[in-house]
């Protein structure tokens, strides 16, 4: 996960997640937590994104 990654994942979760694993259900679950709240989709996405290699 490069610093770019982080940065976006800090200001827009669902962009960096729709950038890495495209129009998924990772990005739909993402999408749903950033408009419940800011936090969880911020949290979600820097997991997902730090997952790198454990699923494909």
């Amino acid at each position: 996960m490069g610093i770019l990654e982080i940065i976006l994942a800090i200001i827009l979760p669902p962009l960096a997640v729709l950038l890495r694993y495209g129009l998924s259900g990772k990005f739909l679950i993402n999408l749903l937590l950033t408009i419940l709240g800011y936090i969880p989709g911020l949290i979600h996405a820097l997991y997902i994104m730090s997952q790198d290699g454990k699923q494909s």
